[in-house]
């Protein structure tokens, strides 16, 4: 069962704009210079939330195709996927299956389909 959100990822246009937005309109600050992420496609920036390690992650697409860019293609800017932390990866993957869960597995990294949960794009991250 999960535990709680751990991070939300929004998917945008233009990363650097997108940052003075949350830092001057909303107050947030980056963790760190935004950092190109090839591996999974798409060039991001940490906004911590407080002390408890959760946080937003906004992502810019690195080039064509890779998720982040095919879904803003697809749906513009906005929610690309909340991450939900669990205990175990593996077993609450089981179970989800068990219950009948479309999971999409990526590597290391596993979400739920959209389709299983009206629209929305859930990753399991495991945390401890």
């Amino acid at each position: 069962m999960p535990k709680w959100i751990d991070h939300i990822v929004v998917r945008v246009k233009d990363l650097d704009q997108s940052l003075e937005d949350y830092e001057g309109k909303l107050g947030m600050k980056a963790k760190a210079a935004p950092e190109d992420r090839p591996d999974l496609g798409m060039r991001r920036a940490i906004l911590p939330l407080g002390d408890s390690g959760r946080f937003i992650e906004l992502a810019e697409p690195l080039g064509d195709g890779g998720a982040i860019g095919k879904s803003l293609e697809r749906q513009g800017e906005g929610l690309h996927l909340v991450a939900l932390a669990v205990d175990d990866l593996a077993a609450e993957a089981e179970a989800m299956r068990a219950g009948g869960a479309n999971l999409i597995e990526a590597g290391d990294m596993i979400f739920v389909h959209p389709k299983d949960s009206h629209g929305v794009l859930y990753q399991l991250i495991e945390r401890k």
